[in-house]
């Protein structure tokens, strides 16, 4: 255990682990404890610096400590918290460990204050004053329900399209009346009428939160966007229109095998698809004023979900492979149209996919309230010279090129020149805007035109 302890200590403060030089003051040791029982439980270690150097305790009267410390959180917290009160010497020091388990009668909260302003959770290395709709989710927890399987009774029925999940499940052959819809908990009954839950909301895209903000930046930083899109509706739309931003912008490998020439993407489009189908199906949907954003950099691909790992796991239990849904009905449904291949293996599937093809491997960690994922791009290849000539294009005084810019400079790239009509056939748009873009780009310092009258054409200022 003294190995495991000086590990931890080494680690940091994080979810589950707080120390103190000293004995903190009543109220703080009442948080703490609160705040580990409504999340994952955790250690408090009285005795380490901030330095996380150990540094002890005086073990006169430890016993009378012990004791005290029980009463402190026993007298301030309700429902009662049991933890476990013992020392560690290390090395000739005492430390003084106060372990807190997850409780399973949450929310616990400060007898002082009340449910609505005693409830703490554990964000990170912090405790937080828990709002009205965690304290509801914690209730939530309590009953072993989740949130995407709760009716939602401000919705009719009749006023949703389910055309995008019936054409899912008819693509295998499956159908979808309404006992299956009922079966997975899309649908609800109660008292003679039929509610959708949160669940068929979620997936049709309902929910103001229900999108992924996708840019494309310039170099490893957000201070210039090449591109940027916002994709709503439906999730399965969302999925397949957020992947193929990504692999727009990142790049092609080809390779001979054989006679043939076989081309595939930098980072794997497995690995990719994976990580889009966490964020989707894990995220957390009950905080409406925050979205899944995307960011492609010239190093990695970022991909950022709100929320942090579902309260009853850690990082350590997820990379052993335990798998905990935060939305049971979503992941049911991931998994009934094989989108899911098998519970708890999607993390260790992305970092072992990426470093077959020899990539760094991936970055998957737990951020105070989301969960930030990068996906490693390779460097210092011919690809990425490619790359960097292409971006060489973008005018400095301009900060930015929309796609359909982009598009247009990449052609010239290959074929020097552009007229209006490869403009139209190009970015499949009319005579007018392809003359509007054109124009646009000469305006701002991209292009310059040449000829004049059916002879027309246009090249890329760095050309010049």
């Amino acid at each position: 255990m003294m190995n495991s302890i000086i590990e931890l200590i080494n680690q940091g403060e994080s979810k589950t682990l707080e120390f103190k030089e000293n004995l903190p003051k009543n109220d703080s040791i009442a948080k703490t404890a609160i705040a580990f029982s409504n999340t994952s439980g955790g250690k408090l270690i009285i005795g380490v610096n901030d330095a996380k150097v150990i540094v002890g305790i005086d073990d006169e009267n430890i016993y009378e400590l012990q004791d005290k410390i029980a009463s402190i959180i026993f007298d301030n917290c309700t429902p009662n918290i049991l933890p476990e009160i013992y020392t560690l010497n290390i090395d000739g020091k005492l430390l003084l460990v106060i372990e807190v388990f997850r409780g399973n009668l949450m929310p616990y909260y400060l007898k002082s204050e009340g449910k609505n302003s005693g409830t703490y959770l554990r964000i990170g290395a912090t405790n937080r004053k828990a709002d009205f709709e965690h304290i509801v989710e914690l209730e939530r927890q309590k009953r072993h329900i989740s949130y995407d399987e709760e009716p939602n009774y401000d919705v009719v029925l009749n006023t949703l399209d389910l055309s995008p999940l019936h054409s899912r499940f008819a693509t295998l052959g499956k159908t979808l009346d309404d006992e299956k819809l009922h079966n997975l908990r899309l649908l609800k009954t109660e008292h003679g009428t039929t509610y959708p839950t949160n669940a068929l909301l979620i997936l049709l895209g309902k929910f103001e939160n229900c999108t992924v903000k996708c840019a494309r930046f310039k170099g490893t930083t957000m201070e210039i966007f090449i591109d940027k899109k916002e994709y709503s509706g439906d999730i399965f739309s969302v999925l397949e229109n957020t992947q193929n931003f990504i692999l727009n912008h990142i790049n092609l490998r080809g390779e001979i095998k054989g006679l043939y020439r076989t081309d595939t993407y930098e980072i794997p489009q497995v690995a990719l698809r994976e990580a889009l189908i966490n964020a989707l199906i894990h995220r957390d949907y009950i905080n409406k004023g925050r979205d899944i954003k995307v960011g492609i950099y010239d190093d990695i691909v970022n991909i950022v979900s709100p929320g942090s790992f579902p309260n009853t796991i850690t990082s350590q239990d997820i990379a052993n492979g335990r798998s905990e849904a935060r939305n049971k009905v979503l992941a049911n449904i991931f998994k009934e149209l094989g989108l899911i291949e098998q519970w708890g293996s999607g993390i260790n599937r992305i970092k072992t996919i990426c470093t077959a093809e020899g990539l760094k491997e991936p970055k998957i960690e737990e951020q105070n309230d989301f969960v930030d994922v990068e996906l490693f791009r390779p460097q210092n290849t011919e690809m990425d010279n490619k790359v960097s000539d292409s971006i060489g294009y973008i005018s400095d005084s301009v900060g930015f090129v929309s796609e359909q810019e982009e598009k247009v400079l990449n052609f010239i790239k290959t074929n020097s020149l552009i007229t209006s009509k490869q403009v139209e056939k190009l970015l499949q748009v009319k005579e007018a805007r392809a003359r509007k873009l054109l124009k646009q780009m000469c305006e701002n310092n991209l292009l310059i035109k040449l000829g004049s009258a059916r002879s027309t054409h246009y090249k890329a200022v760095s050309d010049e």
